[in-house]
């Protein structure tokens, strides 16, 4: 079965086709865009009109190749910016018009779900395991050995730190430590909603987590193959925050391996990452290019 899925986040945008087969996806096709649908929404409560624009511009492109490659079946999930958004039934409506399909605006725990089932199908690390999975907007901590046993979204995620707490270019001592102080609160409040300090292994999902593994693998330029079940010490992720919060967002542009659409937010995402390593008392991370798109492909082929 050849199936299509969408993932609409914060920052991004993401398309996978795949072909599945019983218990093997081979990938078609997977594409990213950032479009920062969850421009000012922490302080609006609006998608603005720019980012619905980019967006649309975005599922034009995705549109097409699904229309091109012969699709059965289509999902696309919507997450933290329209979940949080007024204006949410806008989005919905242009999603339908361009795609033919409505979106899914998931809740934190179907989030987490799908994004556990992607993460952990394959993995030969021993569990139980603790999935984070770093949005834009939001963060999805998931504990559990074959299936989610407990899991809890909280409102933190590179755009929307980078946003609340004005991190200037590069960010002051001030504003990092404003930053890290709102990170670890919610980071502790995820933990003792969630065993994560029990997980033998910490699994890191989404843009963040692999831009900072690629540069602490220090890899010429990005490549997911060597990004993908890759593991990462605590050492290399404080390092890789420590020189990405003291650089300025050109600075960042300029490393070979990053996005140009992530670079002003990277900052934040990393600082996430290394307080979740601190907080849950982690000394590394494996690093998983499989994900949320890779469990809603599982969940089609499955009906």
């Amino acid at each position: 079965m050849r199936v299509a899925a969408i993932d609409c986040g914060t920052n991004s945008i993401r398309l996978l086709i795949a072909d599945v087969d019983g218990e093997r996806l081979s990938d078609v096709s997977r594409r990213m865009e950032i479009v920062r649908l969850g421009e000012g929404v922490d302080r609006t409560g609006r998608l603005a009109p720019e980012a619905l624009e980019r967006t649309r511009q975005a599922l034009l492109g995705y549109a097409a190749e699904i229309a091109e490659l012969g699709i059965d079946r289509v999902r696309m999930v919507a997450t933290s910016a329209s979940r949080d958004a007024k204006n949410a039934a806008e989005f919905r409506g242009m999603v339908r018009s361009v795609l033919g399909v409505d979106p899914e605006v998931i809740t934190g725990t179907e989030e987490a779900a799908l994004s556990f089932t992607g993460a952990v199908h394959g993995l030969t690390e021993e569990p139980p395991y603790l999935v984070v999975d770093i949005g834009g907007g939001s963060t999805e901590f998931v504990t559990g050995v074959a299936a989610v046993e407990a899991s809890i979204s909280v409102d933190i995620g590179c755009v929307r730190m980078t946003e609340r707490h004005k991190l200037a270019d590069p960010p002051t001592a001030k504003q990092i430590a404003a930053a890290e102080k709102d990170v670890t609160a919610q980071v502790d409040k995820a933990l003792a909603a969630v065993p994560g300090r029990l997980a033998h292994t910490l699994v890191g999902l989404a843009g963040s987590v692999t831009t900072v593994a690629a540069l602490a693998l220090d890899l010429p330029g990005y490549d997911a193959s060597r990004i993908h079940h890759a593991t990462v010490s605590y050492d290399q992720v404080a390092k890789v925050t420590a020189s990405l919060l003291a650089a300025t967002v050109a600075e960042r542009r300029a490393l070979p391996v990053m996005h140009p659409g992530r670079a002003d937010v990277i900052g934040a995402g990393a600082l996430i990452l290394r307080t979740i390593m601190e907080r849950a008392e982690q000394h590394h991370v494996v690093v998983s290019e499989h994900d949320i798109l890779d469990g809603i492909a599982y969940g089609l082929a499955l009906g």
